[in-house]
């Protein structure tokens, strides 16, 4: 489990109070309700949730790649180096992508181009935005392919993606994102679809290539098993929000969100081996119809009457930490 203290690093990103609502025919969706947090050089934070919780949606409104419409910016800001990216010319932050800040998609098998090798698809970037020959981008491309242990580079790159099996295709996604050397990298589920053993190869590659270049990591995951090996830090989100954040000591050891707590006990163990495992009753709630009150209460073991009216302001837990529950000093305590 990731300890090193990032606290004096420099600040890379701060998502401040963001809010996305996507107007549909069906009516407007509430897809990110004032989300906050921080990445500093050399720090990974681990943004967790369901599916539909507005993991990707943040991702994509950090990079300027968010689809508009139906997805409209109400409110917030998005500060890269404290300048802020909603207000710049669309011109100048076309070049901080790739550049400063870049992404590894889910699916390397549709963000790949089926009909350019991979060489052609890394060497490009580096011959249009950093202005290097031919004979210089190919030499980079191998290094970079190399950097991401793909045996044979110099003949691989060659190949076309359908050509990789999906964890050398994970790999060559992540020299593409690394081609421009950016200070902040965004991985958005970069395991799903690949076996135990690739996963972990490709979270172990991840943390090396971000520890040596120093580079702030945002990884979105719903996988807490992929997080405690390799964060420093984790964002819990459902429906919108941030509903939890902490060191990743501290949140494995004492959850303060009941919905933190019902993720941690859905998670298979050596020591109930046998056992039927708990799950979380119920489905997240419709974006288009978040229910009053805290969004979680209709799945929540402690929900009361108050649970029902009032949305729980982030409650500070000690230092750097915060939880979205009424009852967040309680429910910490009864972990302790």
């Amino acid at each position: 489990m990731s300890t090193m203290d990032h606290s004096t690093s420099e600040l890379l990103l701060e998502v401040e109070d963001l809010h996305v609502e996507f107007r549909t025919s069906d009516g407007v969706a509430n897809v990110l309700n004032g989300v906050s947090y921080q990445v500093r050089a050399g720090e990974t934070l681990a943004v967790l949730g369901e599916s539909g919780s507005g993991k990707s949606v943040t991702a994509q409104t950090i990079m300027g790649i968010l689809d508009v419409p139906p997805g409209v910016i109400t409110a917030g800001e998005v500060r890269y180096r404290g300048t802020d990216l909603l207000t710049m010319p669309e011109e100048e932050r076309r070049l901080l992508r790739g550049d400063s800040i870049a992404m590894i998609f889910q699916d390397a098998l549709s963000a790949l181009n089926p009909v350019f090798t991979v060489g052609f698809q890394i060497e490009e970037q580096l011959r249009v935005r950093r202005g290097m020959s031919r004979k210089d981008a190919r030499k980079r491309a191998i290094e970079l392919l190399d950097i991401v242990r793909i045996p044979a580079p110099d003949k691989r790159i060659r190949d076309y993606p359908h050509q990789f099996s999906g964890g050398m295709r994970q790999r060559a996604m992540i020299a593409m994102s690394l081609a421009l050397d950016p200070d902040l990298l965004i991985a958005d589920e970069p395991t799903t679809a690949l076996d135990v053993t690739v996963q972990a190869q490709i979270m172990d590659l991840l943390k090396e290539i971000q520890v040596e270049r120093q580079m702030g990591l945002i990884l979105i995951t719903h996988d807490l098993g992929v997080v405690a090996e390799v964060a420093d830090r984790i964002a819990v989100m459902y429906a919108g929000r941030i509903v939890e954040q902490a060191e990743v000591g501290e949140l494995f050891r004492t959850p303060g969100h009941p919905y933190t707590s019902a993720l941690m006990d859905s998670l298979p163990r050596l020591e109930l081996r046998g056992q039927v495992l708990e799950t979380i009753k119920g489905l997240p709630p419709s974006l288009l119809n978040i229910p009053p009150g805290c969004p979680f209460n209709p799945r929540c073991k402690r929900a009361e009457d108050r649970c029902r009216t009032e949305v729980p302001a982030l409650h500070t837990l000690g230092f750097g930490r915060t939880s979205a529950c009424h009852f967040a000093d309680e429910v910490v305590s009864s972990h302790g």
